[in-house]
């Protein structure tokens, strides 16, 4: 039988586990198949849920025994195989478990040398996914895609239902460090979950507590994942059917210029660049691929948007789904991120309403306050949210330009809420000191 073990470790691993981690190995193989399975059917995002749910698959199932090489899983507890046959107990065996994908946690050279040679996945971690390049990418992309000609159509429109719907970025700060005991780079680095924005997230957690940055990523990206299914349940709740039918009254659209889309994005990376210093890798992943399509660099464009925003994407949830080992699952400050996540996006979503039915007001009764959930970012998942429920109870009615400006400042916004943490926290913990 232990040769059985031996042979197939996987199997083994289980075998010799505790039956916690036998369960959580077992459950989150279970969801990477369901996300699988949400993703083609487009319920969640298929680009991030399809790769995410296959490493959760691989990182859960691919675990093997491991002989210790210096001291390179050192922080690792030591485990049996199997019992022998006639049930008497053993010493654990001095080898540890692990899996051949990545090592988040790896310290010192010597140790990542040997984890870069060893690990499938550690390079693209350690070159892209640590250091907060790889949202830098999505976010480069993320701009090729961003027409903002619909922000610069509606800007105060637009801005202020981008603002309203980071009142869970705002809330869930205080929360985090009054009633979780968080410090304030952990609170502010969960908070950022509210934009609904994950290079936010990602850029965030590294800057304040990288000691989370797994656990808060994760969570992050499951949660936004979880959007488009989400709010249309929050905004069913929140806006009576006859006011869901409004129609809104659409004002005549100025026209747009590239030269003044280019415009708007050199100016707005200088700016936001000058006042936000700390998320100047964002801002300028974000205007460059912006700048880059209204110049119609035709070469660039294509390498963007083909080449690198694909491949960041999907090794961006792959990276996501095989840091989704059982050991996330035990990490005490999971449940209260899990917790903290959704109040987050939760109070996001209503921010975002109620600054619809401020607009509803204010326009007396022509504006259909659905359109402010898609201030939460989450482009463009938000903005499809909010024009697939208006076309519902509004047949014909089209709401997608106004959605859009409000999900693409949206963005801005976020990134100015990262900036603003990111600036200011350290001050804070410093003068608690």
């Amino acid at each position: 039988m232990n040769t059985f073990y031996e042979i197939f470790q996987g199997i083994g691993t289980l075998v010799a586990s505790d039956f916690s981690t036998v369960v959580a190995r077992l459950g989150l193989i279970t969801l990477g198949a369901l996300l699988i399975y949400l993703g083609k059917k487009g319920t969640l995002e298929p680009l991030l849920m399809i790769p995410m749910g296959m490493g959760m698959i691989a990182v859960n199932a691919g675990v093997l025994f491991l002989d210790p090489v210096s001291a390179l899983h050192a922080e690792r507890e030591p485990v049996a195989i199997v019992a022998p046959e006639d049930g008497a107990a053993t010493e654990p065996e001095a080898r540890t478990t692990g899996t051949l994908l990545v090592e988040p946690l790896v310290k010192g050279n010597d140790n990542l040398m040997y984890f870069m040679g060893l690990d499938f996945l550690q390079p693209i971690y350690t070159f892209t996914f640590s250091n907060g390049l790889i949202a830098c990418l999505v976010f480069m992309g993320i701009g090729v895609l961003l027409d903002v000609g619909y922000v610069l159509a509606r800007p105060f429109e637009s801005m202020f239902l981008a603002l309203c719907a980071e009142l869970g970025t705002i809330v869930t700060f205080p929360l985090a460090v009054a009633w979780f005991g968080m410090t304030y780079g952990e609170a502010a680095s969960v908070a950022m979950i509210g934009g609904a924005d994950g290079p936010m997230v990602m850029f965030t957690t590294l800057k304040l507590a990288p000691h989370l940055f797994v656990p808060i990523t994760v969570v992050g990206y499951l949660y936004l994942g979880l959007t488009y299914g989400g709010y249309p349940y929050l905004i069913r709740l929140l806006v009576p059917k006859n006011i869901r039918a409004t129609r809104t009254a659409h004002t005549p659209v100025p026209h747009i210029t590239s030269g003044e889309k280019l415009a708007f994005a050199v100016v707005a990376c200088g700016v936001f660049c000058l006042l936000f210093p700390m998320a100047a890798p964002l801002i300028l992943s974000l205007f460059l691929g912006v700048a880059v399509r209204e110049a119609e660099l035709t070469v660039f464009t294509k390498l963007i948007e083909q080449t690198i925003l694909y491949g960041a994407t999907l090794f961006l949830g792959l990276m996501l789904g095989v840091l989704c080992g059982a050991d996330v699952i035990f990490n005490p400050k999971v449940l209260p991120l899990l917790v903290l996540g959704i109040i987050a996006l939760l109070l996001s979503g209503i921010g975002g309403i109620a600054g619809g039915y401020v607009l509803y007001f204010l326009k007396k009764r022509k504006y259909n306050p659905i359109i402010g959930i898609a201030g939460v970012s989450c482009v463009p998942t938000t903005a499809k949210v909010a024009q697939k429920l208006v076309g519902y109870e509004a047949p014909g009615e089209i709401v997608l330009p106004e959605a859009l400006g409000a999900s693409i400042s949206g963005v801005i916004t976020s990134a100015i809420m990262c900036g603003v943490y990111v600036a200011l926290i350290p001050i804070f913990e410093q003068a608690m000191k």
